[in-house]
């Protein structure tokens, strides 16, 4: 059975809706273990999972920028919180990363039709408009990837869909993400802690 883009767009939608109200109820669950607010109950909750927690977490972040069916900053602000702000930063950079490849080639692969499964055509011809001098459009797409709000994951898979060469794509990404890891990472993470010592109070 063939799924119309708009079909899958919705589920995409319905989807991110569900994962959002899980990942709430785990974080009401983990407030009152007090996983949340206590350093030493975090390491001993994370004690067992040395291995296998990392190796999710990378997974989850490379299929939510495939299939982005959890909000980025959320899945950004977990890495930081469970694993500390330096090896936090590796593993959501190595997610990000690998999700983004992967996102490049099947946008090559498949084309126009897998990225109107993702994105609306709206959202499509607002961007595809830019590709139309290669050399314009990767300066473009480098100073998105360098910008903190930009619609990094739609302009990944558009760069699929141009004359850029895999090792210009590869090197932006390198090169351009961690900066914006970086700043979403700790800014959500002071913003979160300012927040838990509100509530505290």
């Amino acid at each position: 059975m063939k799924i119309s883009p708009k079909a899958s767009r919705r589920l995409i939608n319905i989807l991110t809706l569900v994962s959002t109200v899980i990942i709430v109820f785990l974080a009401i669950y983990w407030w009152k273990l007090g996983i949340l607010t206590n350093q030493s109950k975090m390491k001993a909750y994370l004690a067992d999972k040395q291995v296998i927690g990392p190796v999710i977490f990378v997974l989850i972040q490379v299929v939510q920028v495939v299939f982005p069916i959890i909000p980025g900053g959320i899945s950004l602000l977990a890495g930081v919180v469970f694993f500390g702000p330096v090896a936090g930063f590796f593993y959501n950079y190595i997610g990000i990363c690998l999700g983004s490849v992967i996102v490049f080639f099947l946008a090559r692969y498949y084309g126009k039709p897998f990225i109107l499964h993702l994105v609306s055509e709206k959202t499509f011809n607002k961007y595809i408009k830019w590709t139309k001098n290669q050399r314009k459009f990767n300066w473009f797409f480098a100073l998105c990837i360098l910008a903190p709000a930009a619609p990094d994951d739609v302009l990944c898979m558009i760069a699929g869909l141009t004359q850029m060469r895999f090792s210009t794509y590869f090197l932006i990404i390198v090169l351009g993400k961690p900066w914006t890891i970086a700043a979403y990472s700790l800014g959500l993470l002071f913003g979160s802690r300012w927040l838990i010592h509100l509530v505290k109070r």
